[in-house]
């Protein structure tokens, strides 16, 4: 047995972890039902995921928009009610209007506990030019907003959009109102997927510099898109530089192409030590979001995918099968995986196909039950040469007569 030898991998990554504990948002109930192909769950679905959002540690969740519709307000107000005994906390997003943020203070004082108002505003020249603003107003709805929030106890965070395409004077001008009218919380958005890393730890930086000049405890956050497909690094980049809380949705769900996928931010958050906590449900969450939004998992997709941690080439899956036959999990689950599946609840599978060797036809039997001969194997290794594809466990049994 290795009894988990870590020598037996050579680690050439170096990620100094932060000095402080990384929060996490989960946008899947907000930003993840602005997919073109997103479902609106039911309540039922709804109060579910956030009971798993709980359970794999995440500490709070955007739970939709009050200003939305009468619906919308009625799953928001029963969601905080559920939401109230729990360990994680709800916040709601609203546009820098009074108006919008009214609704919000009405739930939490019919709830009687905290709800997180996430007040945003377009910040990009572009944006500022589509709609004709000018930085004055834009400063000044901004400030009325958050006083509104501060004169109700609202928790606030105040949200620029486009902040990775914006002005650096209008980023500063914006943050520092919304910190002197007491914003809790601020948050440096990518809301068109724009940036690369290199931006990210410069944006971040410069709004931490904001930050520490007020004086003031504020939390950063970090909310990306992934239309480069580079949500996830820009995450890490954003911690690298100072963001606390980060945001993601489960599978990456959201307006366009997507956000940081939340379930893939755990997996590296947990593999570099910056998280404790239990993992084994991680499916179940990416799972229930599948179903209820009606966006189905691709089989690729990394660790909760159907071919996440299933092999049928010869080689690769001779080592894993080696492995087992030892006797020893941990080396099954990492001598071929840079992921140990079973840090989340899953198994490595061995199966059959047209590059898949004896070994492979007879784990796959043995595990069947069924009685390994020469004659078995060689009429599956002939069924799998001439298939254009991997063959179910059920076709290999089919195969050996």
């Amino acid at each position: 047995m290795t009894n988990q030898n870590e020598d037996l991998i050579h680690d050439w990554n170096v990620d100094p972890a932060p000095s402080f504990e990384v929060q996490l948002d989960d946008e899947t109930l907000r930003d993840g039902l602005q997919s073109p192909s997103a479902l609106n769950p039911s309540l039922d679905d709804k109060i579910a995921l956030v009971h798993l959002m709980e359970s794999l540690g995440i500490h709070t969740a955007n739970i939709g928009l009050p200003g939305a519709s009468k619906n919308a307000r009625a799953h928001i107000l029963a969601l905080c009610r559920e939401m109230a005994d729990l360990n994680i906390t709800p916040n709601v997003a609203c546009r820098t209007l009074v108006s919008d943020i009214a609704p919000a203070a009405e739930v939490m004082q019919e709830v009687g506990a905290p709800v997180e108002v996430c007040a945003f505003i377009g910040s990009s020249p572009i944006r500022m030019f589509a709609e004709g603003w000018e930085i004055e107003k834009m400063v000044k709805l901004s400030k009325d907003a958050i006083e509104f929030c501060t004169k109700e106890s609202l928790p606030s965070m105040f949200v620029t959009e486009d902040t990775t395409r914006a002005q650096p004077e209008h980023v500063r001008a914006l943050y520092e109102t919304a910190i002197e009218a007491g914003a809790n919380r601020i948050c440096v958005c990518d809301t068109c997927g724009h940036v690369t890393p290199s931006g990210v730890r410069r944006l971040v930086g410069f709004v931490k510099e904001i930050v520490t000049e007020s004086g003031r405890d504020v939390g950063i956050d970090w909310h990306g898109h992934r239309d480069r497909g580079l949500g996830l690094a820009n995450a890490f980049a954003a911690i690298e530089a100072g963001a606390t809380r980060i945001h993601g949705s489960a599978m990456g769900v959201g307006e366009r192409t997507g956000n940081v996928e939340m379930d893939l931010l755990l997996v590296n958050l947990k593999l570099l030590g910056w998280f404790k906590g239990d993992l084994t449900r991680l499916g179940e969450y990416v799972d229930l979001a599948a179903r209820a939004i009606g966006i189905p998992l691709p089989p690729n997709y990394p660790v909760f995918g159907k071919d996440a941690f299933e092999t049928s080439t010869g080689v690769h899956a001779a080592a894993v099968i080696k492995a087992f036959k030892k006797g020893d999990h941990w080396l099954a689950n990492r001598v071929y995986s840079g992921v140990p599946a079973d840090l989340f609840g899953l198994e490595q599978k061995i199966a059959v196909g047209p590059m898949s060797g004896k070994s492979n036809i007879v784990w796959v039997l043995e595990r069947s039950g069924i009685e390994v001969t020469d004659g078995r194997i060689g009429r599956v290794l002939e069924a799998a040469k001439a298939s254009n594809r991997q063959l179910t466990d059920e076709e290999v049994i089919s195969a050996a007569g």
